[in-house]
């Protein structure tokens, strides 16, 4: 973290935890009061329990252009980017172009394609060429947010507990902070709306119904020794399609209200994260409505392409917020129980 960033941070802290006119809003206040002094770990906790609301920054006095210039949303948005390279591994990694990573991972789709036979996936690409090229990616992408947030853990120096834990789960799986206490969150400008948590229900949820068709598509071809493509109703299809439905619901409308986002607030930083999920989603229902035509072979090489390329850039992008905001709800947990 920039020494510039940390003393802002500092600053910033010391004189919202003498005014605590915030702490009803969400956790990132509560957590605050438990300390005096803020050292890196402590804002980077912080800055992860933040959704970046605005709730305080449009109720606080001392917001710009006061001369205290208290801007908590931005000073959190800056942290919380910061953290994103400082726990990535490998840290050399994270500067990595997202259009390059698709442009790349295009190429080498196309370049394993063979001529198809409409409604054949693995004529096109062969069965062991997917699952050989997104098992190495999922391996390596798994072990890169494990250490990520084993370093991000590390630097809180406390024991994971079960109570807490599930606490924790229970917080990320009601987005508890999205809701404004039911009437929705200041996001994106002063007036309250439910569509932020809306759109990342959708998004999540899609992204979970996604998973479960994934893995019972494996379960019917390892298994049941089943091959693909499955009927529409078949529950893989079925979970598959309610799932990319979801995830183009969802990203598209988190993009549509990132665009009216108060600048004020903070510089966006998941565009491209945004992009690849709705591409790789849209691109998905696509393959599924023309699969039986002959530009399956196009759409697949097109639809496996994003979906690396989204994987390989999960570890260094606006993701792993979902990963470190759950390793902070799980020490916001722990400190409420001594406390």
């Amino acid at each position: 973290m920039p020494d510039d960033l940390a003393r802002e941070g500092e600053r910033v802290m010391t004189i919202c935890n003498s005014c605590r006119y915030c702490e009803g809003y969400c956790a990132v206040f509560p957590a605050m009061e438990r300390h005096l002094h803020f050292t890196e770990a402590d804002l980077n906790y912080l800055a992860n329990l933040c959704h970046q609301c605005g709730e305080c920054y449009y109720a606080c006095q001392y917001a710009p252009p006061h001369e205290f210039a208290v801007n908590i949303p931005k000073l959190l948005a800056e942290t919380r980017a910061g953290s994103y390279r400082k726990y990535a591994w490998p840290s050399a990694a994270f500067g990595f172009n997202a259009m390059v990573i698709l442009a790349f991972s295009l190429l080498l789709a196309a370049l394993a394609a063979r001529k198809n036979s409409p409604g054949d996936f693995y004529s096109v690409i062969p069965h062991v060429v997917m699952v050989t090229a997104f098992g190495a990616i999922s391996i390596f992408v798994a072990a890169a947010l494990a250490i990520g947030f084993a370093r991000f853990w590390r630097e809180s120096r406390e024991s994971v507990k079960g109570l807490a834990v599930m606490d924790a789960l229970r917080d990320v799986l009601a987005l508890k902070y999205l809701d404004g206490g039911g009437e929705g969150c200041t996001y994106p400008g002063e007036d309250r709306s439910r569509a932020r948590w809306w759109f990342h229900q959708s998004t999540f949820y899609g992204f979970l119904l996604c998973f479960a068709a994934t893995s019972v598509a494996a379960l019917y071809h390892y298994v049941m020794h089943w091959r693909a493509p499955y009927p529409y109703l078949s529950l893989p299809v079925a979970l598959g399609t309610l799932g990319g439905i979801g995830l183009v619901i969802g990203p598209a409308g988190l993009y549509a209200l990132k665009r009216r986002q108060d600048p004020m607030l903070g510089k966006p930083t998941d565009s491209s994260f945004i992009a690849l999920l709705f591409f790789s989603s849209l691109s998905g229902l696509l393959l599924l409505v023309f699969r039986d035509t002959p530009s399956m072979r196009v759409l697949l090489i097109a639809h496996l392409g994003i979906v690396m390329a989204f994987f390989v850039t999960l570890p260094y992008g606006k993701f792993v917020h979902g990963i470190y905001r759950f390793a902070a709800l799980i020490r916001y947990a722990l400190e409420q129980k001594r406390h």
